[in-house]
Formats: C-alpha cells, sequence, structure tokens
C-alpha cells in the first residue's frame, strides 16, 4: 500500500501535505502519530508540519495541522499558503476562497504565474490580552522574563514578542525556551525576536512552540511581531517582514492580511 504525498515550503517553513479530499487516508487516531514520524528529519521525510487538506462544509477547503510533538496547531500562515498552492494546483479552487481552520475561516487570495505563486490570506484580529500579564502602558500586555521585555499576542496562535538591536546577537536556542514554558503562556508560546530595520521593516528570528527549535519562517509570528511594533505606535499599517526563509508582508489597512510565497518541492509515495 501507499499513501501519496505532496512536500512544500512557504520561506523555509516546510510541511508534508496529504490530501484528504475524496476521503480520510490517515485515521483521527494516527494523525499526530503521523506527523511525529515523518516530520522527523532523519528517520522520516522531514517537515516542521503534516497539513491533512479536506472538504470543509463551511468553506472551500478544511486545513488541520500537526506538529513533530504531536500537538494541533489553531493556524499556520505559511501552512494555509503551503495548503492554497496546492489546492490551486490540483484544481480545488479557484483565486479567491476560504479555509476552515481551528482558529476560524482564513481568506486566500492567489496570483500565480509559471515563475512564482504567491498567496494573501486574511489573519485572525491579533489579540493583545492575557490575564497572567499585568496591562500597562496603553492597554499593552507584557513584562520582564529573565533579561528580555516579552510582549502577548495572538494571531490565531499564542507569541511571545521580543524587541531587539539585533537578532542575530540572540542565542534563541538557550533564550526562547524560558519563554516559551514561562507561566504567563499556559498553553505554551512561539517566541520571536525582532529587529526593527528601517521606518516600516522588521527581521525577525522564531522559535517554534511544537516543533521546539528555531524555524526559517512563521507567518503568524511575523504577523504578530507586526501587530505589536504597529499597536505600539512605530510602525505603520503596512509593515514588511524580512524571516530567515524570506521575506512577508503585512497589511492592516483593511483588517490583517499577510503575503508571501509557497514552493512546491516534490511529491511522492509513502509504502507501507
Amino acid at each position: 500500500m501507499e499513501i501519496p504525498f505532496t512536500k512544500l515550503h512557504g520561506n523555509g517553513n516546510d510541511f508534508v501535505l496529504i490530501d484528504e479530499y475524496e476521503k480520510p487516508v490517515i485515521p483521527d487516531d494516527m494523525k499526530a502519530q503521523f506527523a511525529a514520524l515523518y516530520c522527523d528529519r532523519r528517520f522520516g521525510i522531514g517537515a516542521d508540519g503534516i497539513l491533512y487538506l479536506s472538504k470543509s462544509a463551511t468553506s472551500a477547503i478544511r486545513m488541520r495541522i500537526f506538529q513533530p510533538d504531536e500537538s494541533e496547531a489553531g493556524m499556520c500562515g505559511n501552512g494555509v499558503r503551503c495548503l492554497a498552492k496546492y489546492a490551486f494546483d490540483v484544481g480545488y479552487i479557484k483565486e479567491h476562497f476560504t479555509v476552515e481552520t481551528m482558529a476560524g475561516p482564513v481568506g486566500v487570495s492567489i496570483r500565480s504565474t509559471d515563475e512564482e505563486f504567491t498567496a494573501t490570506i486574511s489573519m485572525p484580529t491579533p489579540k493583545f490580552d492575557r490575564k497572567e500579564i499585568p496591562a500597562t502602558g496603553e492597554g499593552e500586555y507584557h513584562e520582564r522574563i529573565g533579561e528580555f521585555e516579552v510582549y502577548a499576542a495572538n494571531t490565531g496562535v499564542p507569541h511571545a514578542v521580543i524587541l531587539v538591536d539585533a537578532v542575530d546577537s540572540v542565542d534563541i536556542g538557550a533564550s526562547a525556551p524560558p519563554i516559551r514554558h514561562h507561566a504567563s503562556f499556559p498553553d505554551g508560546a512561539n517566541v520571536n525576536f525582532v529587529e526593527k530595520t528601517g521606518a516600516d521593516s522588521l527581521r525577525i528570528r522564531t522559535f517554534e512552540r511544537g516543533v521546539e527549535e528555531e524555524t526559517p519562517s512563521c507567518g503568524t509570528g511575523a504577523t504578530a511581531a507586526a501587530a505589536v511594533v504597529r499597536r505600539l505606535g512605530q510602525m505603520g499599517d503596512t509593515i514588511r517582514v524580512e524571516t530567515r526563509g524570506g521575506p512577508l508582508t503585512v497589511y492592516f489597512a483593511e483588517g490583517v492580511k499577510m503575503e508571501g510565497p509557497a514552493v512546491t518541492v516534490y511529491t511522492g509515495f509513502i509504502s507501507y
């Protein structure tokens, strides 16, 4: 027996997609274990997560994402773009559609040429409240964790945002885990170290919850970082975010949207 899969990435944030549009392929009670097995970069295919694509009763398609630690994430910005790339290529959707996620419906608009695929997706409205963190300043929710001033923002999944002078000077492997596991984030958090590089541009490095290491790019993290600096009055409605894997653009003029590429790497079969 064989299970077909497609490997995709959004700015280096890579995924294995399992197409369940017509019927389930991996039983629900095995999806998490499947992710742990095949996300492994030495003994599996290697990925930051498994995307499961299926039909939806409320949207054009549905996305579920399981991470290497077997947790299910509510939302993944780069994952949505990769899902959109696959669904567009096989003809499940057109240029404008919605994706059902655990964090709510996500609108997607596609621009596709022979050379490039770009998707703009509507992001959940950022939430800044944390009951565990006292409000300070202009309603900001932040506190000092170790040597860092940490802002909390939820863009479908929880994020910690830390403004630093230079992201390359941060030992992310040592600095991120205490914040990722801090009591202020009962469900854990992705940890983003953010450097302002221009009037409306950022550089970012993200330690991703569930992957438990730095990933080349995180769409919800880029959105959270942009939302925090904008909320602090430091940037405007269009913010370019440079991740280690490439650029993303976050827009705030009409809701919250994030734009970036998606690439198909290869297709294959898992034999069992």
